[in-house]
């Protein structure tokens, strides 16, 4: 089964391919946005070129487990990418990806390379057994 994974922001959107016969994750290049919204085209192309079986859109809580405005930007996001595209989406908690991400890159600032990581710590947790929610 292959997957593709999300790390959702305002700015950029990580992304991530996950094959489940080995467990792991490759980041792929960030999406950018504008006013929140990615290019659809560009996903549309990745949807066309890897053919997932599923996505994974990362869910971001507040360290409590509560919702914030995130939360809910996420969930849009995931429930959009299954009317466009017919795929099955899930959502996993995704506290503390960017900090895990940060320090597989080595990278303390923002950069789209911490992004696409955060998509593969995302992928990674579906992968080994992280209990998905839908959007």
């Amino acid at each position: 089964m292959t997957l593709i994974a999300f790390d959702h922001g305002t700015h950029k959107i990580g992304v991530a391919s996950g094959n489940a016969i080995t467990g792991t994750a490759t980041p792929l290049p960030a999406l950018a946005c504008r006013d929140g919204q990615p290019d659809w085209d560009r996903v549309t192309a990745l949807m066309e070129e890897w053919r997932p079986e599923t996505l994974v859109v990362g869910l971001p809580l507040n360290m409590d487990g509560s919702e914030s405005e995130s939360s809910q930007r996420a969930r849009k996001f995931a429930r959009r990418l299954h009317g466009r595209f017919g795929i099955r989406v899930w959502m996993i908690d995704e506290r503390l990806s960017t900090r895990e991400a940060r320090e597989r890159t080595g990278t303390r600032r923002a950069d789209p390379k911490v992004d696409s990581m955060a998509a593969a710590v995302i992928a990674e947790g579906y992968l080994g057994g992280a209990t998905p929610v839908a959007p």
